[in-house]
């Protein structure tokens, strides 16, 4: 048990490149443990449901060839969360291969250990009957139907797997694990060490981000964690964190800016404190974790629900614009009239104006503003991919020459950067499970396999 840890992250996500000169900056201060996370939720389902990887092999062929320098030349020990993306079992196994390859062109040896995070839809079937499935958010309720869409089924871990691993086999090297609470990793390491649970939630929460806490937003961060406090620091000399920042980016992903729920319990940021050390560095304390009575994980399933083709143009007709809602209305209309799969739901077509409520949509404050050109993306989804190209091509052509009152030049005001002007975007994804389910033993339930590299 130490009594102070040195955590560095060098990246927000693996693959998105690592800054070299900030990243031995950071080894060189004489780390514990490097943790980077390698998945996420924000592309939507896709990911899970086509078994996608966030970026390509090449990218993580490179971050991984960095990082895996210093864990070999210092004895770092390393944890990759989440691999892939999604976090699926075969992205493991893609992951573990990787850090195979480049350890053996480098003569690198590592004692490696894998927590995997698939899940059988027979269990989560049998926990539904249980009535101990319930609701994340605005998912409603869950159903046997929609378990049996999912392609792909993960359950996010909590810090007792990591935990658990770091307790029995303390000479391991590397961990790879599949779908995490993006936190957990940190939390699972500084549970061993006496730190409080308030404190290590909230670093985890706030660095897994690499260094976004900082100004401007950076890459490579040092998080260094004590029984009752952490502070950051930033590794490239021209950002800092500032107590304003690092609260900041507290509330980063949240949909309250007092409480944090996760695996196991909720974080308190009430009594949360930020205080500068000097003009880089920020001590951060104050935070409470309360377990929960009883213990539940998040569980995501993805499947296939339909097929999209996509075009895009831009109008600058000023007699178009200022009637473009009623115009794009009118497409619609006629759409659903060729395609009676549009009026009965089977397929769907969505507008996005730019330069008008494009962004924000119905929340956009400024919604009357007339600009004096737009930009329209029309996305049509359907059950194949050949009646979302057919209507997609339709409903562009309707764009391009339907009348509209005023109209001067009949030849059409859609200008169309790009051919062909449809473009198939192929696969669409959608969560057909996103729920929490309690489980009885969190350190137990994933599953881990030890091998050596």
């Amino acid at each position: 048990m130490k009594t102070e840890l040195k955590i560095l992250t060098p990246q927000g996500m693996l693959g998105y490149g690592i800054p070299e000169e900030h990243f031995w900056r950071g080894v060189e201060r004489g780390v514990d443990a490097m943790i980077v996370d390698s998945g996420s939720t924000d592309p939507g389902p896709y990911l899970l449901g086509l078994g996608k990887t966030l970026v390509t092999r090449e990218a993580y062929v490179r971050d991984l060839s960095l990082i895996l320098s210093a864990a070999a030349r210092h004895k770092i020990r390393l944890f990759v969360s989440s691999a892939g993306g999604p976090g699926i079992d075969r992205h493991v196994d893609e992951m573990i291969e990787l850090i195979g390859q480049i350890s053996r062109e480098n003569g690198y040896r590592f004692k490696l250990a894998a927590i995997y995070s698939n899940i059988d839809k027979t269990l989560l079937h049998q926990r539904l009957d249980e009535g101990r499935v319930t609701e994340c958010g605005p998912s409603g309720d869950l159903t046997h139907e929609a378990i049996d869409q999912a392609v792909n089924l993960v359950a996010q871990m909590g810090g007792e797997p990591y935990a658990r691993l770091l307790t029995e086999h303390p000479d391991v090297d590397i961990v790879v694990s599949g779908r995490s609470y993006d936190p957990s990793p940190y939390a699972g390491l500084c549970s061993l060490h006496g730190i409080d649970p308030g404190v290590y939630w909230h670093m985890g929460k706030i660095v897994e981000c690499g260094a976004n806490c900082a100004e401007p937003k950076g890459r490579v961060i040092l998080a260094t964690i004590r029984r009752d406090s952490f502070d950051l620091e930033p590794m490239n000399p021209a950002e800092r964190c500032t107590p304003a920042s690092v609260a900041a980016h507290t509330l980063y992903e949240k949909t309250r800016p007092d409480m944090l729920y996760g695996p196991g319990g909720v974080l308190d940021l009430r009594g949360a404190r930020y205080e500068a050390l000097d003009e880089r560095r920020v001590r951060v304390s104050g935070s409470v974790f309360t377990p929960s009575q009883q213990y539940s994980i998040k569980v995501e399933g993805a499947a296939v629900s339909g097929y999209r083709t996509i075009f895009v143009g831009g109008v600058r007709d000023p007699i178009l614009i200022g009637q473009i809602d009623t115009f794009l209305d009118g497409v619609r209309k006629r759409a659903e009239a060729t395609y009676p799969e549009l009026a009965a739901g089977q397929a769907q077509l969505v507008f996005h104006v730019y330069g008008r409520n494009g962004v924000m949509g119905d929340l956009e404050p400024l919604k009357h503003v007339v600009p004096h050109e737009i930009g329209l993306l029309g996305e049509v989804t359907a059950p194949t991919q050949d009646l979302a190209n057919a209507i997609c091509s339709s409903v562009r052509i309707s764009v391009l020459h339907m009348p509209y009152p005023g109209q001067l030049a009949t030849a059409g005001n859609f200008a169309i950067p790009l051919n062909p002007p449809e473009n198939p975007i192929g696969p669409v994804c959608k969560f057909t499970v996103y729920h929490l389910m309690e489980i009885d033993d969190p350190a137990g339930f994933f599953p881990v396999r030890h091998l050596e590299i």
